[in-house]
């Protein structure tokens, strides 16, 4: 490969991966498509060689634009979605037209002009797990996970979205040979992630003199990883996976929300109760668990930032020491959740 094209990379996610690109790969050209909406922030990008890394400000459902740059690409790596879970419930019709529509579009130019496609999706396509402390004869940490064979079960109109792209990406495959390739990743955290996500909000709020909050009684459990280990599970994928399947990526990071916010708390030098429990999202899911036995046995992919306490502690440092990446946004995101009663 010479030149790859990265939608969404100037998002949280896709951005780490064209950081990952440019640190360990300096001979791929890397065009980045990317709407910059409010997720999206020419700042993620900054400090990258400009004569390696160029950003095309456009959307993923311009035909016309999209197939200019897949046409001139030997691989196109879809990060681009609509990716809030409180946010499609208040409007699902974004999500309608990035996920599905600019999905969609992106294949047919990749199977006009036979590009490579890899296409990372999350782990919520797969609905949710029961928590372990309802799994009889488990003990802790134990319990099942996702794999490549769940049946999907989405919650929310975000989930759903990305299962529907999902089944576009293996319909493509089977009826058209498309050269695609899938992942689904668990709850990424890391730099550059938006505030209104809940690592960054309750850092941020500690930052601002908020008290941080808390979805109902905070069991709910994600399987957390970072974002470095996310993009270098991309990366071999994208150069060692084989056509058609799909690799699912965690790192056996499994934490209830309460243990988080606590565990920020600590880190910053407060209170572990200091915080206030609001309204449960609508369909929050229970607990999301990754195997990734597949990727790693089949690719010999393993993650590096397996200490989450050190990875928090890093990502902390980062919003302290780049307050002006969030500082305009951060009393907008607290009014938005104010209104919703969170």
């Amino acid at each position: 490969m010479k030149r790859i094209v990265v939608t969404g990379g100037a998002g949280f996610i896709g951005s780490n991966f064209v950081h990952y690109v440019a640190n360990h790969h300096p001979e791929i050209e890397v065009i980045v498509l990317d709407k910059l909406t409010y997720a999206g922030n020419k700042e993620n990008l900054r400090g990258l060689p400009e004569e390696q890394v160029k950003l095309v400000v456009g959307d993923i459902t311009d035909k016309e634009l999209v197939d200019k740059l897949v046409s001139q690409a030997d691989a196109v790596v879809h990060y681009a979605a609509e990716s809030h879970n409180d946010n499609s419930l208040v409007d699902p019709s974004p999500f309608i037209e990035t996920n599905i529509l600019g999905t969609y579009t992106l294949l047919e130019a990749c199977r006009k002009y036979d590009v490579r496609f890899h296409h990372v999706s999350t782990d919520e396509v797969y609905g949710d797990l029961p928590l372990r402390k309802d799994l009889p004869g488990h003990g802790e940490g134990e319990g099942e996970k996702f794999t490549d064979q769940t049946p999907y079960n989405p919650s929310s109109p975000y989930s759903s979205t990305k299962a529907g792209s999902d089944l576009l990406v293996r319909a493509w495959v089977r009826s058209f040979g498309l050269k695609a390739t899938l992942s689904n990743c668990s709850n990424n955290y890391g730099p550059y992630q938006h505030i209104e996500k809940f690592i960054p909000r309750q850092i941020t709020n500690i930052l601002s003199d908020i008290k941080p909050k808390l979805y109902g009684t905070g069991e709910n459990v994600r399987d957390w990883i970072h974002t470095e280990d996310h993009s270098s599970a991309v990366w071999a994928i994208l150069t060692k996976g084989r056509i058609g399947e799909t690799y699912l990526i965690g790192a056996d990071g499994e934490k209830d929300n309460k243990e988080v916010l606590e565990l920020i708390l600590e880190l910053m030098g407060k209170p572990t109760d200091y915080y206030e429990h609001v309204r449960d999202r609508a369909g929050h899911d229970l607990r999301y668990a990754i195997d990734s036995t597949k990727l790693r046995e089949e690719l010999g992919w393993t993650p590096k930032f397996t200490d989450f306490r050190e990875g928090l502690s890093d990502t902390i440092k980062w919003y302290e020491a780049n307050t002006s990446w969030w500082i305009d946004e951060k009393e907008m995101v607290e009014n938005k959740y104010k209104e919703q009663g969170q």
